[in-house]
């Protein structure tokens, strides 16, 4: 349970629409019910109107949850002398929208359904006599040209002599004399309105993270899902194959390991390392491939003497995770890094030991990302790129087995080919928290990394496997 003291790694300033997102998917995931969000974001709007002390008051809404706010907004109005709601009678609306909608049919409100421009035209009046438009349209879901009939009710708002109170952002076009978000201000100047979302859905990774995921298109062609480069192995031969096929159970469409060490696995390419180590020897054979990869994972079971090796991988590489034995200094530091370390790993690069307790762990961790992110691992995971930070409790002790740690480097590895460091690291946290959760069910401390191998993909895209 967070403590008040936690509220230091609340995040500030403007947020943007997918962020929010996230923490609204996690404060349902924590019991905060959507429609009850939605009832304290409509009332907070309300409040904002009745500020204005207005007797007539207009709602445009969309069919979109910004839409079910300022429906809520107008059930909380409807003790003044008129209040009316327009909205779109085209398409369909979100189920919490159409929730809210039929509580309007039950409501001391004017119900206005227009389909078309030509619709709004007997409307002229409720433009002219309102003392405030709340715009409700489109909100953080907004994308191109605003079209009708919407269009049309953003030039009437525009033309009348109304204040304009628009709900988390405005819609595009419209003149906002008054915004009002929730939460955090999705644009500069917005007044926020606490709606009691809870402190851990914004400081706690949750399925909401996963939002942030990009979805495959339907057309999509091999490659898109990125390109992986492994680099790894000699002393330890199984790590970087665990590492590769997290990766590839991650989305990834390609995934190559280059080692020294050979295990006959038919979903990856291997590209083969002469010797019993790598050594700078190889470096002609790697850099190729470092330079077409979208990211490279390096570390798993290289040993000690390979170093040169990894920071050499690093100034090449676009995008890096860093595990196991390429946590040593110098540290590597790629364009965009991700460093995985457990506790020893981050005393060897930090210099100082993680505190026990979880509020100065997170205030280590973050002092300590100087050059990319950190996901440190333990019970409970710590993220930073030394201006924010995020905890992960998913897991299972049944994960200090092993190959875990290779596994998430390697779906970090893949997430990162699509993400910037930070979320990547959060989401690859999660997600192998939550794989290592399920495959325990049946195995407890039997469990190997490789069980979780096949509920990677159930979390991350949806899809549980079976049995």
């Amino acid at each position: 349970m967070a403590t008040n003291e936690m509220r230091e790694f609340l995040e500030t300033g403007v947020i943007d629409a997918g962020r929010m997102r996230a923490i609204e998917e996690n404060a349902v995931a924590l019991g905060y019910p959507a429609l009850l969000m939605m009832e304290s974001a409509g009332r907070a709007v309300a409040d904002a109107v009745l500020a204005r002390n207005p007797s007539r008051v207009l709602v445009l809404c969309g069919r979109g949850n910004n839409g079910g706010d300022g429906m809520v907004a107008a059930r909380y109005l409807q003790h003044l002398d008129s209040v009316d709601v327009v909205y779109p009678d085209c398409g369909s609306m979100t189920p919490p929208a159409t929730v809210q909608a039929s509580l309007l049919s039950h409501s001391s409100v004017g119900v206005h359904p227009v389909r078309c421009a030509a619709d709004i035209e007997s409307l002229g009046r409720l433009f002219e006599e309102a003392d405030v438009v709340v715009d409700a349209m489109l909100g953080t879901g907004a994308s191109g040209a605003v079209r009708e009939p919407l269009a049309s009710l953003v030039s009437r708002a525009n033309a009348s002599a109304a204040s304009v109170v628009a709900v988390d952002i405005p819609t595009p076009g419209i003149r906002a004399d008054r915004i009002v978000s929730f939460h955090r201000p999705r644009v500069a100047g917005a007044d926020v309105a606490d709606i009691g979302i809870p402190l851990e859905a914004e400081i706690y990774t949750g399925p909401g993270d996963l939002t942030l995921v990009p979805a495959r298109a339907e057309g999509a062609h091999k490659g898109v899902g990125g390109e992986v480069l492994v680099v790894g192995g000699g002393p330890y031969q199984g790590a970087p194959y665990i590492a590769a096929m997290g990766a590839l159970r991650a989305g990834a469409d390609i995934v190559r390991v280059a080692s020294p060490a050979y295990i006959p696995m038919p979903d990856l390419i291997y590209e083969r390392l002469e010797g019993k180590a790598i050594t700078g020897e190889h470096l002609e054979a790697i850099l190729p491939l470092v330079d077409r990869a979208d990211a490279v994972v390096c570390g798993m079971g290289l040993g000690k003497e390979s170093h040169d090796v990894v920071l050499a991988v690093a100034e090449a590489a676009k995008r890096a995770v860093f595990d196991a034995d390429a946590l040593v200094r110098p540290l590597p530091v790629a364009k965009e890094t991700i460093y995985t370390p457990h506790a020893g790993e981050f005393s060897r690069i930090a210099g100082t030991k993680p505190p026990a307790d979880l509020l100065s762990r997170g205030r280590c961790v973050k002092a300590a990302a100087t050059a990319g992110t950190i996901l440190l691992k333990g019970p409970v995971d710590v993220v930073s790129d030394g201006t924010r930070v995020r905890f992960n409790r998913t897991g299972s002790p049944a994960m200090t087995v092993g190959g875990t740690g290779d596994l998430l480097a390697g779906v970090a590895g893949a997430l990162f080919c699509h993400l910037p460091a930070f979320e990547a690291a959060c989401v690859a946290a999660y997600v192998c928290g939550r794989a290592g959760m399920r495959a325990a069910e049946g195995r407890g401390s039997g469990m190997i990394a490789t069980d979780m191998l096949a509920y990677i993909p159930g979390e991350l895209f949806g899809r549980a496997p079976r049995e």
